[in-house]
């Protein structure tokens, strides 16, 4: 059986690779588990390709097929193993550092997409002179970060001391500052091929991830293109021009951006599978499978399912449950107040990104009434019930 090097490890692609015939070996980081029975090799560093090089030379893998990642902190690695060993997919490590790198990517948009002023960071910078800068408000990150981890919004001296405790302090390209954008946020899923969009969907946030790191509840939901026709317009605008100037492989890319007054900002755009559920509800919605899209890629072979992103008869969405705060929320206790999908939830479990113990899937031919009905889930969900 064909091996897949699979860097990180996520249960809906595992099932996707069992589809396809092919046997995945794991580069993962401690404390992600593996399924059993399962081939892997554990490493400090998943942003280290020198490591992820040797872990999987050390294995002596036969006939290996391909090399895929399944999230932000294994492209390079990815690639540079593609470049290493011969293998199909992109193997240009330059051009995914600005799919790495905020500063990077930022600097090489074309000039007429709007986004945040971004610049890098050292200890010897001070805060007035990155308010002089960037504005009263802005934005401390790290500069080749995901999931808004060690993500703070800064408006003082003190918050900005107190986050930059949670960097080594040791790099000038570490951190990144950006200006602050106070808007709503949508993302959008999409498959580039041949230097062209050729398929995409948008969610929308029902909030940011950076107040889900900060315990709020991760729900997204995808949006009726006949009822948002211009912000699929823009979206597909800002898509298309964006990716143009950063330059990618075929890829399946996830886009995140503000929806101002003036219209979208871009935020940040990377290569690689979108996070949570969300390729489990585009599948769901536009019977567009990314996982098995991912695979082709890593494969070499041509995408030829057909993807159709028209108006869906049904939409679909997610959300991370998480324990609440007090009491003892059971998962029979969603299922006697919303109607589901699907759902799990395990208060008991430990707690995963975004304070995840559970996740449920919903549906609706109404986005409206679907928006409706997933915010009373996360009402309900934070406040244990009531």
């Amino acid at each position: 059986m064909p091996t897949m090097i699979v860097i990180g490890h996520r249960d809906g692609l595992d099932h996707a690779l069992q589809r396809r015939g092919l046997e995945p070996f794991y580069i993962v980081q401690a404390p992600v588990n593996t399924p059993a029975g399962r081939r892997f090799r554990r490493v400090i560093d998943m942003e280290n390709a020198q490591e992820i090089l040797r872990a999987v030379l050390s294995a002596r893998l036969d006939d290996v097929a391909g090399v895929l990642t399944i999230h932000e902190m294994g492209v390079f690695g990815a690639a540079y193993v593609r470049q290493q060993m011969s293998l199909p997919g992109n193997t240009d490590s330059a051009a995914t550092l600005c799919f790495r790198d905020k500063y990077l990517q930022k600097s090489k948009l074309p000039p007429q997409i709007k986004r945040a002023r971004c610049r890098y960071v050292s200890r010897d910078i001070s805060f007035a002179d990155l308010a002089d800068d960037l504005g009263d408000t802005f934005v401390i990150k790290p500069a080749t970060g995901a999931s808004a981890l060690r993500t703070n919004i800064i408006r003082s001296p003190e918050e900005y001391a107190q986050a930059l405790k949670l960097f080594s302090g040791q790099s000038d390209v570490e951190i990144v500052a950006e200006s602050f954008i106070d808007a709503p946020e949508v993302y959008i899923d999409g498959i580039w091929k041949n230097g062209d969009l050729r398929w995409s969907s948008i969610s929308r946030n029902h909030i940011s991830p950076l107040s889900a790191v900060q315990g709020g509840v991760l729900a997204a939901h995808v949006l009726d293109r006949r009822r948002h026709s211009a912000l699929f317009q823009q979206a597909e605008t800002l898509a298309r021009q964006a990716l143009a100037g950063l330059n990618p492989p075929d890829c399946v890319f996830h886009l995140e951006a503000f929806t101002e007054e003036s219209g979208l900002t871009f935020g940040e755009c990377a290569i690689r599978l979108p996070g949570a559920l969300s390729p489990q509800v585009n599948k769901l919605t536009f019977d567009v499978d990314l996982f098995d899209v991912e695979i082709s890629l890593a494969l070499g072979e041509e995408v030829t399912e057909t993807l159709d992103s028209s108006a869906p008869d049904r939409f679909y969405g997610y959300l991370l449950l998480r324990r609440p705060k007090d009491g003892n929320l059971t998962q029979k206790d969603f299922e006697r107040n919303f109607l589901f999908d699907e759902i799990q939830y395990s208060p008991d479990a430990p707690a995963g990104p975004y304070g995840r113990v559970g996740q449920a899937i919903v549906s609706d031919p109404d986005e409206l009434k679907l928006h409706q009905t997933m915010d009373d889930i996360v009402r309900f969900n934070e406040a244990d019930g009531a």
